[in-house]
């Protein structure tokens, strides 16, 4: 017994050594970034047999050279127009290079330059290549120290050769089609967004012009159907009184628009006691009727882009973020969009570290602030969708509502909480989408159905049955079949109010349910009035 105790001591004691020496060379960190370490390959074929090629891109043409590790120009800086015969050109006389000076490995250092490096870096990785891209901001801070005050084409391919030889020419993680097609629409939805935003600013200062006080009548002005349509048919406050209740009332039948007679009563009200319009009320009214116009093209335009980006969605893991209270299609396809496949982050940590969602800090001798501003070089745009998610798991996710309110008595800054909020959430979103399941947290209590919020989402985009049910198929594939018939549960009771006669509107959902159930493993619904077995 003795022995075998101590046996079991001695291999307690192994275990452990063998642990802290494994967390010793794991906590070892390099100075250089991780994603842009060539010393290792450097070190196989040697500094004179490794070749850097360094682009500066520009609009209409880039200036390049060739160089190997010690910094010996082997072909001088050379102009590249963007065009298929000088990329052929420059590619083949990197090759020649090659077998004339004997290099066995070279990379493709590329400045990031808005969109104007991509005809390079696609050219280079075509030709198999490795296309390596340097951030700005690196360049500046190797060119400075070596050409003060100067700067031109060729101290700039100086100092990208600089910033590839100490390990800041990074790679970047490819992305297939699908994914960079979600990454583009959610892109332009937002921007459509925004867009409609600043038109709607502006409709309201015509109207202010035309009509004082006009859009104070309704609580929510952009969400009622009839605030507009009055202003296109009456020119003006006077127009309105003089048609009285029954004039309003009997406009709004004939173009099929559902009012109530109290917001007719405060059209009225205002009318009869409106501040007199501007001189160039015409022109005013005029102007905020055709920015109207763009405003709707715009709205349609959206209402198809999220169509189609929930058919991208759904092919994706991301999916399974519908299942997080807050968070809705719209969200999740953004979160898809910018995060990228989760397979290119080896934690939670990577995806904040690439948000920026950390403070800056300052450490110097015993000096050390640690409370600043959030990072300046980041992702913005995947910060900015992190931190609305973050929002909108404050106003809508029961969970992280209370957590909010608990930090703001006790007095933490709200930019905190946000912060805080998000960062939690990556740590859920990476082990739902990283491990294709549900999971277990307090926030997800009142969980959501995926199938039902995506049934929700193409009810209100009054989207084709057909990409539906395509739609919802999918998001099937992405569940795991243990969740199956939790899935089912709200699709049966939908069912059921569509066969009981408890739903208004088009009944075409009750054809594709019964498919979605099936599809599901649930048995097939019995429906006493038709006599069908098989409603499929």
């Amino acid at each position: 017994m003795g022995v075998s105790l101590n046996l079991l001591v001695e291999v307690v004691l192994m275990v452990a050594t063998r642990t802290r020496r494994r967390s010793r060379s794991r906590a070892t960190q390099l100075v250089h970034k991780p994603r842009g370490v060539i010393h290792p390959r450097v070190q196989r074929v040697g500094p004179e047999h490794f070749g850097i090629v360094s682009v500066d891109p520009a609009k209409a043409r880039s200036k390049w050279m060739l160089c190997d590790f010690y910094g010996n120009v082997l072909i001088a800086p050379t102009a590249l127009d963007h065009n298929r015969p000088a990329l052929d050109a420059a590619i083949a006389q990197v090759r020649q290079a090659l077998a004339t000076h004997d290099l066995q490995e070279v990379i493709v250092a590329i400045e990031r330059s808005g969109r104007y490096h991509h005809v390079v870096r696609q050219a280079f990785a075509a030709a198999d290549f490795e296309t390596r891209i340097v951030h700005p901001f690196a360049t500046k801070q190797f060119r400075q120290p070596s050409d003060p005050g100067n700067k031109t084409d060729d101290t700039d391919l100086c100092a990208l050769h600089r910033a590839a030889v100490n390990g800041f020419a990074l790679v970047e993680a490819p992305l297939d089609e699908p994914w960079r097609t979600l990454q583009l629409l959610t892109r332009h939805r937002r921007d459509l967004v925004h867009k409609t935003s600043a038109l709607c600013c502006q409709i309201r200062e015509h109207l202010e012009a035309a009509y004082p006080g006009y859009a104070a009548c309704f609580a929510d002005f952009w969400g009622s159907d009839l605030a507009l349509r009055l202003v296109r048919h009456f020119t003006s406050a006077a127009a309105l009184l003089d048609a009285g209740l029954p004039g309003l009332a009997a406009h709004l039948r004939r173009q099929r628009v559902r009012f109530q007679r109290a917001t007719l009563d405060a059209v009225l009200a205002w009318a009869a006691q409106a501040a007199p319009a501007e001189a160039t009320a015409v022109c005013h009214r005029r102007l905020a009727l055709d920015l109207d116009d763009d405003r709707q093209r715009k709205i349609q335009e959206i209402r198809g882009l999220e169509r189609e980006i929930a058919a991208l969605l759904v092919q994706t893991p991301y999916v399974l973020l519908l299942s997080f209270p807050g968070i809705h299609v719209v969200s999740a396809a953004d979160c898809a969009g910018e995060m990228g496949p989760m397979s290119h982050y080896a934690s939670a940590r990577t995806i904040t570290g690439r948000a920026g969602l950390y403070p800056c800090r300052y450490q110097s001798d015993q000096v050390d602030r640690a409370d600043g501003p959030l990072v300046r070089c980041a992702n913005r745009r995947l910060r900015a969708v992190i931190l609305l998610i973050a929002d909108n798991l404050i106003k809508c996710n029961q969970h992280f509502r209370a957590l909010a309110a608990r930090w703001r008595t006790q007095g933490k800054d709200p930019r905190c909480t946000h912060v805080k909020i998000a960062l939690r959430f990556c740590r859920i979103a990476y082990q739902i989408v990283a491990g294709k399941q549900g999971f277990r947290h307090p926030s997800m209590q009142q969980r959501s159905y995926i199938l039902d919020k995506l049934n929700a989402f193409h009810r209100d985009h009054a989207t084709p049955m057909a990409q539906t049910l395509a739609d919802l198929q999918a998001a099937i594939g992405q569940r795991p079949p243990g969740a199956y018939p939790r899935e089912a549960q709200p699709l049966v009771e939908e069912l059921q109010r569509i066969e009981q006669g408890r739903r208004r509107g088009p009944q075409l959902l009750g054809d594709i349910l019964p498919i979605v159930l099936a599809r599901l493993g649930v048995a097939p619904l019995q429906f006493q009035e038709s006599g069908v077995d098989d409603p499929t």
